[in-house]
């Protein structure tokens, strides 16, 4: 009787300590459970990236020497206000703004596309069709409009209305004097001032005024827009097809003269009654990144584009 009880009693005991041993697997299954979920979100959380994963910062502008101080002019108050990119936009990640800006002409501009060796062209003409073709999803923005001025030293007596025809007998070397043009002027030499042919208002100037016939051979050629209106200050025998832009920037320095009896004015430029424009272009392989996408929409801002305007070039909006 006494061993049927204890045996009774033993097994009453087994039974206790197994679901004791059940109920305490099952809290530990519970707590690890809830251990991961966390750690899971906490992975996702830290593993997070910015929108532009590979992004270091930097861009990089190459190309027309018209439009070179424009974009670092608006780059400089860009780095100047946000620092880093995080401050445009925190998904684009805390890399400092770099934004790197070298001219060598439009003709270098679209090359450096071409090549992969710059991120964006800045382009002072039309680009060709044959130069699309060469760059994977042509994309160009528009930022501003220029025209080319036909530019004399103010000392310099000429008429300040000269027609198409006058103009390329001037750049071609048929008139040689001044005094050629109007027995009135002076008997010198008139000395000819044009970009090199790797600057975009080489060919601007060439397709709407020069046609067929060849500038004089003996032109002097000038590396960039700001050196062409130089040359034109420094020498009253001078004329040149200064940029717009850069004349407005040395104003009373430099005199232009109308075409066709129409003047480089905003207006005329706007209307296109004005006959030697061109386009400010930023031309790129592919769409740009959401970092240089900022960038361009500040371009093409109400305060981009006051920019643009404050240094002498027609805004687009």
């Amino acid at each position: 009787m006494k061993m049927r009880r204890s045996l009774s009693l033993l097994l009453a005991l087994l039974m206790v300590m197994l679901v004791f041993a059940g109920c305490g697997k099952t809290e530990v299954k519970e707590e690890e459970v809830k251990t991961e979920e966390v750690q899971t979100e906490e992975t996702q959380e830290t593993t997070e990236e910015p929108a532009v994963a590979d992004f270091n910062g930097t861009i990089l502008f190459n190309g027309s020497s018209t439009l070179a101080p424009v974009i670092s002019a608006i780059a400089a108050e860009y780095n100047e206000e946000y620092g880093t990119w995080d401050k445009v936009d925190p998904s684009l990640g805390d890399k400092d703004i770099a934004i790197f800006v070298s001219s060598g002409g439009s003709g270098q501009g679209v090359k450096s596309v071409i090549e992969g060796t710059t991120d964006f062209g800045m382009v002072s003409r039309e680009v060709k069709d044959e130069e699309k073709e060469q760059i994977p999803n042509y994309n160009e923005v528009m930022i501003g409009v220029d025209a080319l001025t036909i530019t004399v030293n103010p000392a310099n007596q000429i008429a300040d209305d000269l027609t198409k025809e006058d103009i390329m007998k001037i750049f071609s070397g048929e008139y040689k004097k001044w005094s050629d043009i109007d027995p009135a002027l002076a008997n010198e030499e008139i000395i000819v001032i044009t970009r090199d042919v790797n600057g975009g208002a080489h060919g601007v100037f060439q397709k709407a005024i020069m046609g067929d016939v060849q500038v004089k051979e003996d032109a002097i050629q000038a590396a960039s827009m700001g050196e062409l209106v130089q040359n034109v200050i420094d020498n009253p025998n001078a004329i040149g097809y200064g940029s717009y832009g850069v004349v407005n920037q040395n104003a009373g320095k430099v005199r232009t003269i109308k075409v066709e009896g129409i003047e480089a004015n905003q207006e005329n430029i706007v209307n296109k009654s004005y006959p030697i424009q061109r386009p400010l272009l930023i031309v790129s392989s592919g769409e740009p990144n959401p970092a240089e996408q900022k960038f361009i929409d500040l371009l093409l801002s109400e305060e981009g584009q006051g920019t643009i305007e404050k240094m002498g070039f027609v805004p687009v909006k």
